[in-house]
């Protein structure tokens, strides 16, 4: 099978249908399916189930699904290693972070790189949990990405970022003096607002409290991360982010407190043991230097 007829298996399953995959690639409908019916023949089995609404992968079409995706990588690795071997005039990185860390540093940090690439386009992924970043790495879906320690990183290499140092987040009326720390004893006291069990954001908020060893008072319960500052500043309770956050929420009103003893997270960015796209390297290049690393214990940085 040949780069077209994977694209074309992809798009399909992507968008659940053949008509809405011909409309994406703008092919017509039966050169799609004669396509996709050419690599069932090849491989020997059926790629997808036909429905009466739209088609879903078989399991041999789910077994084709991630080599066909690192397939397509390759190509596009090899096409834009020769353009940008020497001037990074095109391409995309792909990148997967954790929600806080793509609010920061993963945003100053990509507009620090296109200011100096602007021919680079960005993907940039949010799963929720650190071992889905890993695992997004790990099977190609993604280039770089950015987690807290919270899970393995296995053969992944990574880079160590600055600490993020975790505040307390109250609203506009909290009788709090300016600059002072609260200790967890008393932030527990609060009414909190919290985003649901098993998130990152979750995990950082009872770590952060876990010396209490009291049940948290919580008094609002969100998925909806760009929720919570609002509900901070409404009254609804208080939260704990890390400062970059919490600087912003002040600006918007809320009163800011650090945790006695300071509570941090720690951040690193994770690659695989692969060679990288010059996209990814020149990423990689410009993060070590704004945090100044040394280039020359990363394998990939010294080539």
């Amino acid at each position: 099978m040949d780069r077209r007829q994977l694209e074309y298996f992809l798009a399909v399953a992507a968008h659940g249908s053949f008509t809405g995959a011909a409309a994406s690639l703008r092919v017509a409908q039966p050169s799609l399916s004669h396509a996709i019916k050419a690599v069932e023949r090849e491989v020997g089995a059926v790629l997808f189930h036909r429905l009466s609404r739209g088609v879903r992968l078989t399991p041999a079409g789910e077994a084709l699904l991630r080599p066909a995706q690192q397939v397509l990588r390759d190509f596009a690795a090899a096409r834009a290693s020769v353009q940008m071997v020497s001037d990074l005039t095109a391409g995309r990185l792909a990148i997967v972070a954790q929600t806080t860390l793509a609010v920061h540093p993963l945003a100053g940090l990509v507009g620090a790189f296109r200011q100096a690439h602007p021919a680079i386009t960005i993907g940039i992924e949010d799963p929720e949990h650190g071992a889905a970043v890993v695992e997004m790495i790990r099977t190609g879906h993604s280039e770089l990405g950015l987690t807290d320690f919270s899970a393995p990183v296995g053969d992944l290499r990574s880079y160590e970022l600055p600490d993020q140092e975790v505040l307390v987040v109250l609203p506009p009326d909290a009788d709090i003096g300016d600059g002072v720390s609260l200790t967890v004893a008393q932030v527990v006291g609060y009414d909190l607002i919290v985003t649901p069990p098993g998130t990152a954001s979750r995990a950082l908020l009872e770590f952060a409290l876990s010396d209490a060893g009291v049940p948290l008072r919580v008094a609002v319960e969100t998925p909806h991360r760009a929720a919570i500052v609002p509900l901070v500043l409404a009254g609804a309770g208080v939260t704990l982010l890390p400062r970059s956050m919490a600087e912003d929420a002040a600006r918007q009103g809320a009163r800011v407190a650090g945790l006695d003893p300071p509570v941090v997270r720690r951040v690193q960015l994770l690659w695989r043991r692969e060679p990288l796209s010059p996209a990814a390297r020149a990423f990689l290049r410009m993060v070590v230097s704004q945090t100044g690393g040394d280039r020359g214990e990363i394998p990939e940085l010294a080539r």
